[in-house]
């Protein structure tokens, strides 16, 4: 299993596990609409919220396929804004056991209040630099909708290079939508 340091600090935000105290606040973001404008699903019922923050809490991050999933605070102000997410991607093996299979995807998605204050540049920066630096991740992508400007400017924020659009490759929501894929290599 890999240790992830909890918690990761940043000049104005804490990065930490969920607890089930955050239940209400992710509630609170997560049933909304806009929220979930370039997720996958729709807004999340109460009960989905407790099964995310269930699973939040109890998985750990041991190898290809798992998340660790950021709780992310103001410093100084407890209370969640919102989350980070960062995927150890199955891919990328060279059979070789010396680590340079280690591929990752994070995300990220803050309540309405949290936006546009630099916050999930901030906390992205934090996870992309552990997945590189600490964890030894060759490759950490993102994936987000193609209309979802907010995020395109974020990933571009960190460096990440837009490497194509996968044009109408899923049907979400009753529409077709393209993703774009952004990536930093560690050098």
């Amino acid at each position: 299993m890999v240790e992830i340091p909890y918690p990761l600090t940043t000049e104005r935000l804490v990065l930490r596990r969920f607890c089930a105290d955050d239940l209400d606040a992710y509630y609170a973001y997560q049933r909304l609409p806009e929220t979930a404008r370039y997720l996958y699903g729709g807004p999340r019922s109460y009960v989905q919220c407790m099964a995310r923050i269930a699973k939040y809490v109890e998985d750990p991050f041991a190898g290809p396929g798992d998340w660790a999933t950021f709780a992310v605070e103001r410093a100084g102000l407890p209370g969640l804004v919102g989350e980070l997410a960062l995927k150890w991607n199955p891919g990328g093996r060279t059979g070789d056991g010396d680590g340079a299979e280690r591929v990752g995807e994070i995300g990220w998605t803050l309540a309405p209040g949290a936006q546009g204050h630099g916050y999930a540049t901030e906390a992205a920066r934090a996870v992309l630099d552990l997945a590189i630096d600490h964890l030894g991740f060759h490759r950490v992508e993102a994936r987000l909708d193609a209309r979802n400007g907010a995020s395109a400017a974020i990933c571009e924020r960190l460096g990440m290079r837009r490497e194509g659009v996968l044009r109408d490759n899923m049907y979400l929501k009753g529409e077709w939508t393209s993703e774009a894929i952004y990536a930093v290599v560690r050098s």
